[in-house]
């Protein structure tokens, strides 16, 4: 993401990958610990305004976390970046996109951290009176130009058993070496529930993340079983390295997993349980500049809520208020998405559609109805013309419901499947102020389009709960119907539009085969 003024400066002297980790963090909950996050804010060198950059995953349960998703910055050696790292406690029953249980902050440069020893800083957390906040630990590493993705798939044999009233629920936890002998996490699989013999699903990770592009990097592989208060009980460890998963390429390899307080006390410990690595595949990555400048065009299709929970559109309070003075919250995401998008659409037709409204002149419900009312073209010349079918819509349609997502996510995919060649790529924009009504339905659209040249970016306005649409982000687990994975993650879900730029992230739908 560029920050304002970005367009004067040099060009940056390298990327630089934060890890963010917290210890001691307050404990606001009630009958359990902690749920963090962190949200890093970075300083704008015009305005000195603070704008939100990223966030990590919210991890449940903890006091003391270790982040998996990391902050890839631009580094300009020349001038000083100002970041800052709120931490919140994100409740269950709370709007990630606006938490409220504050937990700290810090205030430092990117300077700091990247001539810390070891690169790596520590500050303590502020901002709560009469209390101390715990501290935040900072690591920076340089990223390198190693752009392949490494996609992997393991398995367990006879681990030991952890539970009192079941088996084990074994995940993995990935970390890469560092040159002080610290580790760096960079992975966590999934939880499989009461078993000793786990299959994990397979996942794909940048080889950049797991060794930074040093094949002989130590790369440490904890197993633990989960436990529901965050007390993750410690199974035990292997190593290896990038070079050493290679191999697996053309045989199975199997790591014995060693517990070593249990090596220590127990005279006839053999191990705790085998690793087996199932499956191991490397793919370059391709950037969102690599396919541009390749020749693909992009497709963008605009989506737009027309259920009755956004409002009366004639009434100040409504989301969709079509005000002589100022946007409506729908037209301000569809503007500053689409503004971007447009530049990268040679022909700058879009297809536009509304859901959730009762139709004229018979009333009926329509979940995918073209916003210009030409069911034969439902293209729109430029944003502007978005907006203006979009604002005609608003004059005749009626508000109703209920909120699906699947029609208008199938109907993008029906066009996406006839391309093969890689010389298009389709985009569509959903925007929307609440709940999913067929969520079961949209995670089998998502699953089935993506394997599709197809990504979906989802814009919440609104004061509305959106909890459910963070499931469809497969961040941090891959969206799933029936059993069935999606191949890849195909799905953005921004819930604080124009805070950041959705474009980034389309290189990943692109580039990468997964999440």
């Amino acid at each position: 993401m560029s920050l304002s003024g970005a367009s004067e400066r040099s060009v940056p002297a390298t990327k630089i990958e934060i890890t963010v980790s917290c210890r001691n963090l307050l404990d606001l909950d009630t009958f359990s610990k902690s749920d963090p996050m962190v949200v890093l804010y970075m300083q704008s060198r015009a305005s000195q305004e603070w704008r939100e950059f990223g966030r990590t995953e919210v991890i449940d349960n903890t006091l003391n976390p270790d982040f998996v998703r990391k902050f890839v910055l631009d580094y300009f050696f020349e001038e000083k970046q100002n970041l800052r790292f709120d931490v919140y406690n994100v409740d269950s029953k709370t709007n990630i996109s606006k938490p409220k249980d504050f937990l700290g902050q810090a205030f430092l440069a990117l300077g700091e951290v990247i001539g810390g020893q070891g690169s790596r800083v520590e500050r303590s957390l502020t901002g709560v009176p009469g209390k101390k906040c715990g501290t935040i630990l900072l690591t920076a590493e340089e990223l390198s130009n190693c752009r392949d993705i490494a996609t992997m798939q393991l398995c367990a044999n006879k681990l030991d058993k952890k539970d009192f009233f079941g088996k084990s629920d074994p995940f993995l936890v990935f970390y890469r070496s560092n040159e002080d002998g610290t580790f760096t996490i960079c992975h966590k699989t999934e939880v499989v529930k009461n078993t000793l013999n786990p299959v994990w699903q397979p996942f794909s990770i940048p080889v950049r993340a797991l060794c930074n592009g040093d094949y002989d990097r130590t790369v440490k592989i904890d197993v633990y079983d989960w436990d529901r208060d965050g007390s993750h009980d410690f199974i035990g460890e292997f190593t290896t390295s990038y070079r050493e998963l290679s191999k697996a390429q053309s045989q199975f390899t199997v790591y014995e997993v060693l517990n070593p307080r249990k090596k220590c006390k127990k005279k006839k410990y053999i191990n705790s349980g085998t690793v087996t690595l199932l499956s191991f595949s490397v793919d370059s990555e391709f950037t969102f500049v690599d396919y541009i400048k390749g020749g693909t065009q992009l497709n963008f299709t605009v989506a737009i809520d027309f259920t009755a929970s956004n409002g009366n559109p004639l009434q100040p309070t409504s989301l969709h208020y079509m005000s002589p003075y100022q946007l409506s919250a729908y037209a301000m995401a569809l503007k500053a998405v689409g503004e971007i998008i447009q530049d990268y659409d040679s022909d700058k037709l879009f297809p536009a559609y509304g859901f959730g409204a009762k139709l004229p002149p018979e009333g009926r419900i329509s979940h995918q109805f073209p916003l210009n009312n030409n069911d034969e073209d439902p293209n729109c010349a430029g944003i502007e013309g978005v907006l203006e079918s979009y604002f005609q819509s608003l004059r005749t349609v009626q508000l109703y419901g209920p909120t699906y997502f699947a029609p208008v996510i199938n109907q993008v995919a029906r066009v996406a499947a006839k391309i093969s060649d890689g010389s298009q790529y389709y985009v569509l924009l959903i925007i929307t102020d609440g709940v999913i009504s067929d969520m079961t339905q949209t995670k089998e659209a998502i699953v089935s389009a993506s394997s599709l040249p197809m990504s979906i970016i989802i814009v919440g306005v609104g004061p509305a709960m959106f909890e459910a649409m963070e499931e469809l982000d497969g961040d941090d687990v891959r969206v799933s119907s029936r059993g069935r994975y999606a191949e890849r993650d195909i799905v953005q879900v921004d819930l604080t539009p124009g805070s950041v730029c959705p474009i980034p992230r389309l290189c990943r739908p692109i580039g990468e085969p997964g999440a």
